[in-house]
């Protein structure tokens, strides 16, 4: 039986996985040769990943056994801290071959995690027209579509014929990202159309670009905010989206490879934030535990700092308690069940506003919808927790009144969990910052309050 190629049999992870094996054993072995045929048929994004796995002295060498074309596409896939890594180790010739073919997009990526004075070094030692390009996106503000475009793209006049077009594509095609959509300028730059490949294949060679382009496009302007960007190639399929400056005149492309990453990046940041952790660009499981105690630590004291309120005002019931000390034994099961469902609350509200699912709903709606599905919610669970203390204490007072309480603070909950993000949007926040943790926390303060206010009027103490 003809023996397949294991890229053909295996499954992505498994083959990453295998590779980065094979080539740490080959490392050690000193079988550089042997290094150098295990890549050849691997892609330049697992041949990364690969060298993200080994240690930092075989990155290195790892490295070094690429050709210069393939080390560019492999090291514009590496994780920043390994860019930035390399760079300190490479020779400084070996640095400037790299960094000068790498696309400007990538390239000035790479300039934002590396320290001001290696950036200005590199910069100046780029060439022309390359440090013209990386200056120019770095002179956009982080996150915007002018940062993450690329320049790289093929610009046409309305008066060209079909034929005329093609043959510039093919002299032009190299030193563009993407030749799927080609853009129609004016004499002064402004954008006035798009020609995909596809209408330009099947239109007669005879016919104009003016006669085949599409004057209905979408486009961004350079200061959009990339979430921006990354919702509308995906709202409207798109492989690239021009991006215009104020003056309407093209100045560049965000394509869809960029959206990808910038669509990853934004989901991490948001949930960390849900889970009060500070959002960063590093690796969160390859970043210094002291660093990771200290972005985890603020949080937290935050936290435990507003739960001493809710310590307090136990203390200040301890008459009540003293007499119904039973009371006691329910504030876990209330506090948790309240700070679970404004978990959820907040959860959906905050994924809601940033896929804008919600816009045509408005914030009164959203909100009631979720009042009363927190007062549903509640009523169920207050019925199950009624039935469950009364059978485990015998005293029907106690159980209503957890019961009661569970309903209010289920409200309590739903309401808190989906109006506090629409609060943080009004001020210009982003509204993962109203975090989990801190809904639950704030939850917890509200649900001992009112709880113990339901026991005395019930319990008539």
């Amino acid at each position: 039986m003809e023996n397949l190629n294991p890229i053909q049999t295996s499954s992505r992870s498994e083959l990453r996985q295998l590779v980065r094996t094979q080539l740490q054993i080959l490392l050690e072995q000193g079988n550089l040769e042997g290094v150098k045929a295990l890549l050849v048929p691997v892609q330049p994004v697992d041949i990364a990943e690969a060298i993200e796995g080994l240690p930092e002295s075989q990155q290195v060498i790892a490295f070094r056994l690429l050709n210069k074309a393939e080390a560019i596409d492999v090291y514009e896939h590496l994780d920043s801290s390994v860019q930035q890594a390399l760079i300190q180790k490479f020779k400084h010739q070996e640095v400037l071959d790299i960094v000068d073919k790498m696309s400007p997009d990538d390239r000035a990526r790479l300039f934002d995690e590396l320290p001001a004075k290696v950036v200005t070094r590199l910069l100046g030692q780029l060439s022309p027209k390359e440090r013209e390009t990386t200056a120019l996106l770095l002179g956009y503000e982080e996150s915007t579509a002018g940062r993450i475009m690329t320049p790289e793209y093929i610009s046409l006049k309305e008066n060209l014929t079909v034929t005329e077009t093609l043959d510039r594509l093919r002299r032009l095609a190299n030193a563009s990202e993407v030749i799927y959509y080609l853009y129609v300028t004016d004499a002064q730059r402004h954008l006035t159309g798009i020609v995909s490949l596809r209408d330009l294949v099947v239109s007669s060679p005879n016919k104009i670009l003016d006669e085949i382009m599409t004057r209905d496009f979408i486009c961004v302007h350079t200061d959009t905010d990339q979430e921006e960007v990354g919702r509308l190639i995906q709202r409207y399929d798109l492989l690239a989206l021009p991006v215009v400056d104020r003056e309407q005149r093209l100045v560049g492309i965000v394509t869809i490879d960029d959206v990808l990453d910038i669509l990853e990046q934004e989901a991490t940041e948001d949930i960390y934030a849900l889970g009060g952790l500070q959002a960063d660009r590093d690796n969160y499981f390859q970043t210094n535990l002291v660093t990771v105690a200290r972005r985890r630590v603020v949080w937290l004291l935050v936290l435990l700092l507003t739960n001493t309120v809710t310590a307090t005002i136990i203390s200040s019931q301890e008459d009540l308690l003293q007499q119904m000390a039973i009371l006691a034994a329910f504030i876990p099961l209330l506090t948790g069940t309240g700070g679970n469902v404004g978990a959820q609350s907040s959860t959906v509200v905050i994924r809601g506003l940033n896929t804008e699912e919600l816009k045509d709903l408005g914030t009164g709606k959203v909100i009631f919808r979720e009042a009363v599905a927190g007062i549903m919610l509640g009523t169920i669970l207050a019925i199950m927790v009624t039935i469950w203390a009364y059978w485990l204490q015998g005293n029907f007072s106690v159980a209503l009144s957890v019961g009661i309480s569970l309903i209010a603070i289920a409200f309590l909950a739903s309401v808190a969990g989906s109006s506090l993000p629409f609060l943080f949007c009004s001020f210009g926040l982003d509204p993962a910052l109203m975090s989990a943790p801190f809904i639950t926390t704030a939850v917890d303060v509200l649900g001992v309050l009112i709880y113990f206010q339901i026991a005395r009027t019930i319990l008539g103490l």
